[in-house]
């Protein structure tokens, strides 16, 4: 990467191979010079300023340019200019253009060889600069990773940048230790034109959560009841959030101090098992699960240099940063205190937003079908009230479970155990006897109620506990038919204010504030007539309609009571039109399908792009498996239809020339008929006045015997026919 800062002098070139966006992004708004001001001046500035870091409120900021990790994306819109250079040569006169030049060999180990050329081919010019050029090279800890404790004594003692010397790199990070080496021996020929710095970066977090994006992905999708953890997570992971990096690396252009190995790492010491937990906690099922470390290298999403890097185990006191640089830290205190605003950044820079959805409308209208289709296409999750009931009592049921295990366990003498004290840790808030008295609660109800839950409050508290749930306010949600009534809508999505809060807005005549976090952002109304509805139920086969509500007497009571509860002058509709989520009507009889399939077509163009993963690569696999399918299917189908339409032709043709020549032998004998019909008055005639003549003719020839027969003849006829009068001749 490259950054630019306009001055009087040529302006400074920061390039970047491979950088880290956030680091990178957070460069081109700092103001250059901005780390040598006295901290009474920041602190003298906008408070929020000075939270992130120094801003362009005055001055001239750098200016960022360099290659993209991946040449084939677009180019950041913070970066002044991109290129992609192939020959060496390029990328050297590009690189002479500069005036401090950072490469980052933390993610791509390919970058390392690049990188010590890099910095040869820079000082073999150093007889050419006019000014001192910098060189930042950003490695990783994990050149300390198999480092023995300093003092034997107290193997707990931090390491710190006076340590540098008796680092020992791990095996896998061997060359990026000696990538370090070379470039600090190159920086001390000729300080004052070519200056190396190494700076080794704690594991990397912020924007896209890289080491840690393993767990976080996991924790969103949340397919799986607990994350993770390899190993016993006692091991202390150095963690340095991606803008404090920049912080450093901005004040190592400025400062230039002598030293030069900067360990940039916060000041937290988490473990990985504390790491993970917060993660969980924060965004997944709130569950962890130690597993073995061999477990870990069968994930085909972790490479070998990630494992590598999440069992590391060090203590790092970064002392030099906190006496000699100006530092205004962005996440000084690690990933666990700072993990609401890392999980926003997280889903703004992944573009992972929560979808909620509620589909209305009648009975018998496809609510059901139609909310599955969505939760399918959008990978939201289904929320149906029975669903959310049995859900609730199951989970209830298994707090209780938990509880009895651990009182026998007590009473046996064996819960004394780590094991005991990680599941009371695990299931921290969950009150037994309120869960107790809930579970008992819900029920009665139901057993007074014929197995429905009558109780509107019990509902609605098992309604927005689900709601409130991780994977819905991850993923989303497409709520069923529910709420039904304006007084439920009220209820399920109000904020919880105290009982002041909400007479005053009542007598202001003020909506209630509702939760933000739970409301749904889209509202689809099904319309139908009666008539439809009915005789849609009525084609429906009777293994599909038995032991549901669509037998007839149920379906048309509740059918009525839908017709009633939405004829009201205040309804359902009504409250999400004052919150201004206005409702989209869809009349479902328009499209005459039974399967409505257009109907989620116009649902679904109407929400949008997904929010959510990609599809993964068995997803990608079987997709693809299904299109082949579909596709073999197709031509064998079109094949078959082809053939079927020749066999057709084919018997058409066979069948056209049968009946052609059926006709042509009757015209045939019609015409011989006709010609025997018509030839017997000629025949007569010629028996009677032709026949006698012409054989005395032929007579009187053989007798005769003239040079020319049938001249003889000729002339024989004419004179001797008894039609020719050859007196009037």
């Amino acid at each position: 990467m490259a950054v630019d800062a306009p001055c009087e002098e040529p302006p400074h070139k920061f390039p970047e191979r491979h950088p880290l966006p956030g680091s990178s992004q957070y460069l081109s708004t700092c103001v250059v010079g901005a780390t040598l001001e006295s901290p009474e001046e920041e602190e003298e500035g906008d408070e929020n300023d000075s939270a992130v870091g120094v801003l362009t409120t005055a001055g001239e900021i750098y200016e960022v340019v360099g290659t993209l990790s991946t040449p084939e994306s677009a180019s950041p819109p913070f970066a002044k200019e991109t290129y992609a250079v192939s020959p060496r040569e390029a990328l050297l006169s590009h690189l002479l253009e500069c005036d401090i030049v950072l490469y980052n060999i933390t993610e791509d180990a390919n970058q390392i060889e690049e990188a010590t050329w890099a910095a040869s081919a820079l000082h073999n010019e150093i007889e050419t600069f006019a000014k001192q050029k910098l060189f930042i090279l950003i490695s990783t800890i994990m050149t300390w990773a198999n480092t023995k404790p300093i003092d034997p004594e107290d193997p707990e003692a931090p390491f710190n940048e006076d340590d540098f010397r008796k680092r020992r790199s791990h095996p896998g990070f061997l060359d990026h230790i000696n990538a370090e080496k070379h470039i600090a021996k190159l920086g001390k020929t000729n300080k004052k034109k070519f200056s190396t710095y190494v700076v080794a970066s704690g594991h990397q977090y912020g924007a896209e959560e890289g080491l840690f994006h393993y767990f976080f992905k996991m924790c969103w999708l949340g397919e799986t009841p607990a994350i993770p953890v390899f190993g016993d997570g006692k091991n202390i992971i150095p963690t340095i959030h991606i803008r404090d990096l920049a912080i450093v690396l901005q004040n190592v252009a400025e400062h230039r101090p002598n030293f030069q190995y900067v360990l940039a790492v916060d000041a937290s010491m988490h473990t990985l098992g504390e790491l993970v937990k917060c993660i969980s906690k924060n965004i997944g099922p709130g569950k962890t699960e130690k597993v073995p470390k061999e477990n870990a290298f069968l994930s085909k999403e972790l490479t070998q240099m990630q494992l590598d890097m999440l069992f590391v185990n060090l203590r790092m006191e970064p002392i030099y940063l906190r006496e000699n640089f100006n530092i205004n830290w962005f996440a000084e205190t690690g990933l666990i205190e700072n993990i609401a605003q890392v999980i926003m950044e997280y889903k703004k820079a992944r573009g992972l937003l929560p979808l909620k959805v509620c589909i209305h409308g009648p009975p018998g209208s496809g609510k059901s079908t139609i909310a599955k289709e969505l939760c399918k296409h959008y990978k939201l999750h289904y929320v149906r009230t029975n669903d959310a009931i049995s859900e609730k009592i199951a989970h209830l049921e298994q707090i209780l479970a938990k509880e009895s295990d651990r009182v026998e366990r007590e009473v046996e003498g064996e819960g004394e155990g780590e094991d005991l004290v990680e599941e009371e840790e695990e299931e921290e808030g969950e009150n037994v006897e309120e869960a107790k008295e809930l579970l008992n609660a819900i029920k009665e109800n139901m057993q007074q109620n014929k197995g429905h839950l009558g109780d509107e409050y019990l509902l609605i508290k098992i309604m927005k506990d689900k709601l409130m749930s991780m994977p819905c306010r991850n993923q989303g949600y497409v709520l069923d038919g529910f709420p039904e009534t304006y007084e439920q809508a009220m209820d399920l999505f109000k904020v919880e204010d105290d009982e002041a809060e909400e007479e005053e807005d009542e007598a202001k005549g003020k909506m209630p504030r509702f939760n933000q976090i739970i409301i749904p952002e889209f509202i689809f109304s099904l319309m139908a007539s009666d008539e439809f509805l009915i005789n849609r139920i009525i084609k429906l086969p009777e293994s599909e309609v038995a032991g549901t509500d669509y037998a007839e007497n149920q379906f048309l009571h509740i059918l009525k009571h839908f017709r009633k509860i939405n004829a009201d002058d205040v309804t359902v509709l009504n409250y999400f039109d004052e919150l201004e989520i206005h409702p989209q009507f869809i009349d479902i009889a328009v499209y005459e399908d039974s399967e409505n399939r257009l109907t989620v077509s116009k649902i679904i163009k109407e929400i949008g792009e997904p929010r959510n993963y990609g599809l993964t690569d068995e997803e990608k696999e079987a997709l693809e498996r299904q299109a082949a399918e579909e596709r073999l299917a197709k031509e064998t189908q079109e094949k078959a239809e082809e053939k079927r339409k020749e066999d057709k032709e084919r018997e058409e043709r066979k069948a056209r020339w049968e009946e052609w020549n059926k006709q042509q032998e009757e015209v045939k004998k019609q015409e011989q008929e006709l010609l025997e019909a018509q030839s017997v008055p000629l025949r007569n005639y010629l028996m009677k006045n032709v026949m006698p003549t012409l054989m005395q003719g032929i007579n009187e020839c053989c007798r005769i015997r003239p040079d020319d027969p049938v001249n003889f003849l000729a002339e024989y006829l004419f004179k001797n026919s008894p039609d020719i009068d050859w007196n009037k001749r």
